[in-house]
């Protein structure tokens, strides 16, 4: 059994891959091909934003936002505590201070009373300016985006959503990566949308801040990649991955993210009641990046995980450790800042196979292990 099965998928898209792929190699447009400008044209329509620029990987596309916007030392970033590392890495690397903010115990995104009690702590401090919220779409389930925007807009601040794992969720009909002021996702394989290498995209619907964007992409060039305006990266999507990308995106948006809804209820009528299973709230829909559930203890968590590993089942735990005890972020100060439920989740939670090519039988399977080490 696969934790997210590539390989089905292969064999399903095959033929349309392999004619995209190899097509991309007899024309040898490797960097910057015509199918890269289709593939981003096709992503802001399906998002429903005026403009996306892809680039290297999901990494590159957040520090791309905080290069845009000039965030630098001085100023504070607000970060869930329940996230993978990059999410605050990228705060760090520009010179602005990460605050770790923490989640909400149903739905693991932010959770939006600690994040204006930390802006609140932040501006009576007065020694760091708040500038900007960065808020996960964790799991597939994009985060209370309406009730960040409303507690940006009060205090002036940026929103920065990094869709890197909610591409194809929704609230309320809108796709994910169209609420921040710049959105972003990734493209590394095991993403709802992936492809064979990394690769990422950003989204906004400011005019400028595009034209920043695609600047810094291409070492911060002016009207040409030898006049260079502004310190930028070298971070562009190969043409080999917008071909592979374009043939997945139809997938995506035909059949997969229903199937994977469908995986996400059968796991939820067996194992309803038997272990805490991830939230959706009313009106908000999941592209299941991943399917998480909560154990009792960590003993309990550990435990079970050794048993389907004996069965043949993968499992992950994401995450096992809250950002703001990461040795990396040792000299940065939490600020007084409760995350009290990001270190229980980290010590509970497990995450199970979840893909689009999941099988009844083996749901069932899955299903049918943990009940049997849970009755143990």
């Amino acid at each position: 059994m696969q934790f997210r099965d590539l390989k089905q998928q292969y064999q399903v898209l095959k033929k349309d891959i392999d004619e995209a792929m190899i097509k991309v190699a007899t024309d040898c447009n490797f960097i910057s091909g015509a199918q890269v400008a289709e593939f981003e044209k096709e992503l802001a329509e399906y998002v429903g934003v005026k403009h996306c620029i892809t680039c290297a990987n999901g990494t590159d596309a957040l520090s791309i936002a905080m290069m845009t916007w000039g965030i630098k030392e001085g100023d504070a970033v607000f970060v869930p505590d329940f996230t993978f590392f990059s999410s605050g890495e990228i705060v760090s690397h520009c010179g602005a201070t990460p605050v770790f903010v923490d989640v909400n115990s149903d739905t693991y995104n932010i959770d939006c009373d600690s994040l204006e009690t930390a802006v609140k702590k932040i501006l009576e401090e007065g020694k760091l300016k708040p500038k900007a919220i960065v808020a996960v779409d964790l799991f597939g389930l994009p985060a209370n985006l309406e009730k960040i925007r409303q507690i940006a807009q009060k205090y002036g601040l940026l929103v920065l959503e990094d869709g890197a794992q909610g591409f194809g969720g929704e609230i309320n009909g809108r796709k994910a990566c169209s609420f921040g002021d710049i959105s972003t996702t990734s493209f590394f394989p095991a993403k709802p949308l992936g492809c064979y290498g990394d690769g990422g995209a950003v989204f906004t619907d400011n005019d400028e801040w595009a034209e920043v964007i695609k600047s810094i992409c291409v070492h911060g060039k002016g009207t040409m990649k030898y006049d260079n305006i502004r310190i930028g990266l070298n971070s562009r999507l190969d043409t080999i991955q917008a071909a592979v990308l374009s043939v997945k995106l139809k997938a995506f948006k035909e059949y997969e993210v229903r199937d994977v809804n469908k995986v996400a209820i059968r796991y939820a009528e067996l194992l309803g009641g038997i272990v805490k299973t991830p939230v959706v709230p009313e009106n908000f829909y999941s592209s299941w990046a991943q399917y998480t559930i909560q154990l009792k203890d960590k003993e309990t968590r550990d435990g079970l995980q050794a048993a389907l590993k004996e069965e043949g089942i993968p499992s992950m735990v994401y995450y096992p450790k809250p950002m703001h005890l990461q040795r990396a972020f040792d000299e940065t100060e939490n600020f007084g800042i409760s995350c009290a439920v990001t270190e229980k989740l980290c010590d509970t939670v497990l995450s199970l196979p979840m893909h689009p090519y999941l099988r009844e039988e083996e749901i069932r399977q899955v299903a049918e292990a943990v009940k049997k080490y849970l009755s143990k």
